[in-house]
């Protein structure tokens, strides 16, 4: 008797555990998007990480221009780069300039002044490399009387993404006769596979289109600017049930490949990088795939669309399954299934083309953003969330950039130039760390202590000697250029950053800002990581970190509150300095209180910061940052308010992207930072008591989750 009662009690408990635990499933597929029109800023993206590609709601990208201003129909891959040739031979020391700061001569790679041939090397190197838009994959529906349908032709739009299986299905009428449409992406390689179902095939009145766009090297490239010269395309193989297409640009190329099945096709040349694939008017159904790579295998040759249909749904199911999940329903706070559907859309999202093995750029794989390039200030915004939501192998694969040869060897020249030990690394760069010339990102700091942070995540997912070996070298080469960056001030006793620097808050100027608050913080947190590293090592901690841990410069305050830099007494009264990034909430917020900070007076300084900046001239991540400071403090509800809060680079669109404005439609690091919030919102962080700490004890909020990590 005794033992069947402890039996019945066991059993109890695996039943109520079994009941607590979240349908993964469920959660994902009721924030499924659902399209019945076309929408220029509701494109879908089906993608590997390394790897994207975005759709209209034909399911492929048959109306391009449609979008040109909206969320682009992008096709791109982490290894598609290209660079316009450099006949001019400009040299990046060309754009260099010399600038007189704390008694000695130091040179940053900028803008501004800089006039004739030297302007022309900066801008040389700003569009140079940039991301290419790898071709535009379309449909091609024919009307009764041989003219190709427009969009208006296009009735009865019923499209919808799944993201538990990476499948956008698309349905929709041409004159009367259905048409449906599937779309996946390989997990595996840079594969597009198609399905199509209509009568219309049997009629000859619907093909597949690949049109190769030509790069604009502007700012923001969407992939739609097509001309004939500077490029060539040609068919270099054709068989039964497959051809290739070789594309050339400059010294650049890259084939596109085709596979089909279902019945006879051909693949013609109609213009100078216009290609059509037809198929036979065997079957009512036609499917293809197209992949894209730098060169042609045949041994490499697709295996169809059920192929990667079948892989996909895997790959995804596999994501969605062992990442950390987090379910508000239930919930009687009607803001609960709005912050709930921005949660699993951007988890969505940042897999499809930000799981790579490079620093993504803001606008992800979808069109370019800076030409292209990633910001290294941006990966914390874009990955920390990987090591919060229990995927700290996607954090890892981006983190593998870092030590490549090339990066390192430019993050060290960098820092040797100007006089400093170790690797100061870049802000706007390329695949291979090259710096770009700009008048602010020459300036920032705030990227440097970035790489101790991601190594940290990875150690306590990972705690031994493994993470240690492969990370440690370039968490203390690192910190060495902070050391060295800090400068003592004999007069005063004490370690000063700057002057130089542009803070986070990227309102202030270079020449003229010395201690900016995050930057105190960071600079504090991350030295005292790194100490912890050698210890963690068996090594002893070093003398110079300590020096600077122990007198680096206080946190400068005036009145009661926090200021973002100590050089501009007139922070907050100056108009100017309440717009951009609060990051001065950052020093107890993104990062855990360190060092001398007052609770009650980081208090009036988020209230301050709340009642009285200029939140429309904010970004994306501004909110979560917001929100994360909120958590820190107590204050689960203004946490709430601060994710949700109706400004429009707040907005979150209905495929799921952070819009920011009419220039920037898409901007991931709001998605990521929102992750990164929710995580500490839900696990809270180093040294936190209070269950769910982020989340409002009202009796309004219902909140389950599973496999979160504290922050921290």
């Amino acid at each position: 008797m005794k033992y069947s009662k402890i039996l019945a009690g066991c059993m109890l408990l695996l039943t109520q555990a079994t009941a607590q635990k979240i349908d993964r499933k469920a959660l994902v597929q009721r924030h499924n998007v659902h399209n019945t029109a076309f929408d220029s800023l509701g494109s879908l993206t089906v993608g590997n990480g390394e790897f994207a590609f975005t759709v209209d709601a034909t399911g492929l990208q048959s109306f391009p221009a449609l979008y040109a201003n909206g969320v682009c129909l992008g096709t791109q891959s982490e290894w598609g780069w290209h660079s316009f040739p450099n006949t001019n031979n400009y040299n990046i020391t060309e754009a260099l300039k010399t600038y007189t700061l704390n008694g000695r001569e130091v040179t940053y790679a900028v803008q501004g002044s800089k006039e004739g041939r030297a302007k022309e090397a900066v801008e040389y190197f700003r569009q140079n490399v940039h991301r290419l838009q790898l071709g535009n994959l379309g449909l091609v529906i024919l009307l009764a009387n041989g003219q190709p349908a427009q969009p208006k032709d296009i009735k009865n739009i019923d499209q919808t993404l799944d993201m538990w299986t990476g499948e956008i299905r698309s349905a929709f009428t041409v004159e009367g006769v259905a048409v449906k449409v599937f779309t996946v992406v390989h997990p595996e390689k840079d594969e597009v596979a198609v399905r199509i179902e209509s009568p219309l095939l049997k009629q000859g009145r619907i093909k597949a289109s690949l049109r190769f766009s030509f790069p604009t090297a502007a700012f923001l490239d969407g992939g739609t600017f097509y001309k004939e010269e500077g490029h060539t395309s040609e068919i270099s193989s054709q068989a039964d049930n497959s051809a290739v297409i070789r594309h050339q640009l400059d010294t650049t190329s890259y084939h596109a490949a085709f596979s089909w099945s279902n019945g006879p096709a051909k693949l013609s040349k109609s213009g100078a990088y216009y290609f059509e694939l037809t198929p036979g008017k065997a079957a009512t159904t036609f499917s293809f795939t197209c992949t894209f790579a730098p060169a042609y295998r045949k041994t490499e040759l697709s295996k169809g669309y059920a192929d990667a249909q079948k892989k996909s749904a895997a790959s995804w199911a596999s994501y969605w399954n062992k990442g950390a999940a987090v379910d508000f329903s239930g919930s009687a706070d009607k803001r609960a299934a709005e912050l709930e559907r921005r949660v699993v859309l951007s988890q969505y999202l940042l897999r499809a083309q930000e799981a790579g093995n490079e620093p993504p750029q803001e606008t992800g794989l979808t069109f370019n953003s800076w030409y292209g390039k990633p910001h290294l200030e941006m990966p914390w915004w874009h990955a920390a969330q990987y090591g919060l939501w229990n995927r700290t192998a996607l954090l890892e694969k981006m983190m593998n950039w870092y030590s490549k040869p090339a990066v390192l060897a430019n993050a060290k020249a960098l820092a040797q130039r100007q006089g400093y030990e170790g690797i100061r690394w870049q802000k706007m760069t390329d695949p291979d760390g090259n710096e770009s010339p700009s008048s602010v990102g020459a300036f920032l700091i705030w990227q440097q202590p970035h790489y101790i942070y991601f190594a940290e995540l990875i150690y306590r997912d990972k705690p031994g000697k493994a993470a240690l070996d492969k990370y440690r070298d370039l968490v203390l080469q690192t910190a060495d250029f902070m050391v060295s960056f800090a400068r003592y001030d004999s007069a005063t006793h004490r370690y000063v950053l700057g002057k130089g620097i542009i803070p986070a808050q990227e309102t202030f100027k270079a020449e003229e800002t010395y201690n900016p608050s995050f930057e105190l913080t960071y600079w504090y947190w991350a030295l005292n990581v790194a100490q912890q590293w050698r210890t963690r090592s068996g090594m002893q901690p070093d003398a110079r970190y300590d020096a600077v841990l122990k007198q680096l410069s206080a946190l400068p305050q005036q009145d009661g509150i926090y200021y973002p830099t100590e050089s501009a007494k007139d922070s907050y009264t100056n108009p100017k300095y309440r717009t951009d990034h609060p990051i001065v909430l950052g020093n107890m917020g993104m990062l855990a209180p360190v060092k001398d900070i007052d609770t009650a007076v980081m208090r009036r300084t988020f209230d301050w910061v709340w009642n009285n900046w200029n939140w429309p001239e904010t970004w994306g991540w501004d909110f979560p940052l917001t929100a994360m400071s909120a958590v820190r403090l107590g204050l689960p509800e203004k946490a709430v308010e601060a994710l949700l809060m109706p400004i429009t680079t707040n907005t979150y669109l209905s495929n799921g992207h952070n819009y920011q404005d009419g220039r920037l439609r898409i901007y991931m690091p709001g998605n990521g930072g929102l992750l990164a919030a929710v995580a500490m919102m839900c696990a809270g962080y180093d040294g936190s008591t209070v269950k769910e700490p982020g989340i409002p004890k009202n009796g309004q909020w219902k909140v389950r989750w599973e496999g979160l990590q504290k922050m921290p």
